[in-house]
């Protein structure tokens, strides 16, 4: 009966327009204050411990990082060294789209930034080339996506932050199934090039190309930078963070020369405002979580899913549906804030793998940025192409299908996400 008020507050007030971080405060107060008599001394103190994490410091520098790739020329330097490699199979320019993306999420950890670096500078590209707008809209929509599951990814600390999890297992866990969603959104574009016979780039020599990766070197540095050293336990993942926010500013403003230093100040403010709303969303998920746990709730659904004899096989498909109905009308932080504490207990009693379950939950992410009516994805690559929220939706549906079935292979085959930390001895 709680439960059904506590998700009817919260549902009515988003529905009134309200910010998800004010609906989740407020929701949490009302309760609080008519439902309760939880004292407000424990709530205070819930407050500041639950945003007591050394991890939570990871967002705010990782964020910092992307905004000084994405100003700078990174994504330009990287599009070149792709095109290089694949523009002359079919779909060149696509497929080095799909790769590009796959580069620059591997050191921004957002998929908006991705689709914005990548997006501005490819598609204008690709409608110069005889490519119609909607498949390099398609492409980069969805290939965008890989932002939240190629590590280091923003969603992978926010699920850490909720559920106690290993950041440094989550993100090696996600190399394999991002590097596997890269290849099948790359296998879609390449079919759809061949099957309409689109333009094919003229192949480059081996001087072009390496001359594209000269250029583009010192942005994919960073990849080894984050990834080695979290690998070798030089740094943890946290430090990794602030390792490639000082690495980015470095290589933008006196490697590549790409941002004056009178641009700094702009781009400091800018990831300050991101990470103080992504903060505040936190917080007022840690109350709403508090609630949750104090009233029984995850218990309670754990004990009636295993009474009624429902397995792992029904209870990852639930949640699938869950997550992707949420994705209609949430953005993939809060999704993670509001439902990882309510599922994390119930996945825990059946068995699941808390590492396993989270790249699920970020797999459902990937997919709700890229559909209808309120992608993330979807709205930022309608501001580059100028084109409709439904003429892009037409544009996606090929590869936001191939995803779908991309969903099921990783909820019901842990291995594809497991193998490589457990390899590295991480679980």
């Amino acid at each position: 009966m709680n439960a059904a008020i506590i998700f009817g507050i919260l549902l009515v007030l988003m529905l009134t327009g309200m910010p998800i971080s004010i609906s989740l405060g407020l929701t949490v107060l009302s309760f609080l204050f008519t439902m309760t008599e939880v004292p407000l001394e424990s709530v205070a103190l819930k407050l500041f411990t639950g945003i007591e994490k050394f991890e939570i410091m990871a967002i705010p520098f990782f964020i910092l990082a992307g905004n000084f790739l994405t100003h700078g020329g990174v994504a330009k330097r990287m599009i070149n060294f792709a095109t290089s490699m694949v523009g002359h199979w079919y779909g060149g320019l696509g497929l080095a789209g799909v790769m590009a993306c796959a580069l620059f999420a591997a050191v921004s950890g957002s998929s908006p930034a991705t689709v914005v670096a990548i997006g501005s500078i490819l598609l204008p590209a690709m409608v110069r080339a005889g490519f119609p707008n909607k498949f390099g809209a398609g492409i980069i929509t969805t290939a965008g996506a890989l932002g939240i599951l190629i590590p280091p990814s923003i969603v992978m600390v926010m699920y850490s932050v909720a559920t106690n999890t290993s950041v440094g297992a989550l993100f090696m866990a996600g190399v394999v199934p991002g590097l596997a969603l890269a290849a099948t959104l790359g296998g879609v574009t390449w079919y759809r090039a061949r099957k309409f016979d689109y333009p094919r780039q003229p192949k480059a020599s081996t001087v072009e190309r390496l001359k594209a990766f000269r250029e583009s070197v010192w942005g994919l540095l960073l990849i080894i930078v984050v990834m080695g050293g979290i690998y070798t336990g030089m740094f943890t993942p946290t430090e990794a963070a602030a390792m490639s926010a000082v690495y980015a500013f470095v290589v933008a403003v006196f490697v590549y020369r790409d941002m004056p230093l009178r641009d700094v100040p702009r781009v400091l403010l800018n990831s300050a405002n991101m990470s103080a709303m992504l903060l505040y969303i936190i917080t007022n998920a840690v109350l709403f979580s508090f609630i949750m746990t104090n009233e029984n709730i995850p218990q309670a659904l754990a004990e009636w899913m295993l009474g009624n004899g429902l397995g792992v096989i029904a209870f990852l498909l639930a949640v699938n549906v869950l997550l992707l109905l949420a994705g209609n009308f949430m953005e993939p932080s809060s999704i993670v804030l509001i439902f990882a504490p309510i599922l994390f207990p119930v996945a825990m009693k059946l068995g699941i793998d808390p590492v396993h379950f989270g790249i699920i939950m970020v797999v459902n992410m990937e997919v709700g940025m890229c559909h209808p009516p309120v992608g993330l994805n979807l709205y930022v690559a309608s501001g580059i192409t100028k084109m409709g929220i439904t003429e892009l939706t037409v544009a996606v549906w090929p590869w936001l299908l191939s995803m779908l079935v991309f969903l099921g292979l990783v909820t019901y085959w842990p291995g594809l996400s497991l193998w490589f930390p457990r390899m590295l001895g991480m679980l």
